[in-house]
């Protein structure tokens, strides 16, 4: 059964910078999306960035540009790198698993992924 888990948030001034980890087990194979989310309470989650089974990416318009998401195979770990973070970003961020997505043009909807995380916190003050 694949599990995975976040890691790396935590309490960061705007401006400042967080690298979330998302450790990927009970998979055998590399090519796998990974989608990373965003909840605030009383909001829907939020789609934030994913990449697909061919390393693709993508981001939402208002991360775009500071958020970056990369893999590292050997570790079965994705990360999401934050720069530039800013009080709007503050959140429980999820990472979700999918061996179903492999390209991706846009944020992969909630469906499509078979396994959470359950979150690690991400606050930004002014």
């Amino acid at each position: 059964q694949v599990q995975v888990v976040e890691s790396g948030g935590g309490s960061v001034q705007a401006g400042g910078s967080l690298r979330l980890s998302c450790a990927v087990s009970g998979y055998r194979w590399n090519s796998y999306c990974i989608g990373w989310f965003r909840q605030v309470p009383g909001k829907e989650r939020e789609g934030v960035a994913a990449i697909g089974g061919d390393d693709s990416t993508f981001y939402i318009g208002s991360v775009r540009g500071r958020f970056s998401v990369s893999r590292d195979s050997a570790k079965k770990t994705v990360y999401l790198q934050m720069n530039n973070l800013q009080p709007e970003d503050t959140a429980m961020y999820f990472c979700a698993f999918s061996s179903r997505v492999h390209n991706i043009q846009n944020m992969p909807g909630n469906v499509f992924f078979e396994a959470w995380g359950q979150g690690t916190q991400v606050t930004v003050s002014s």
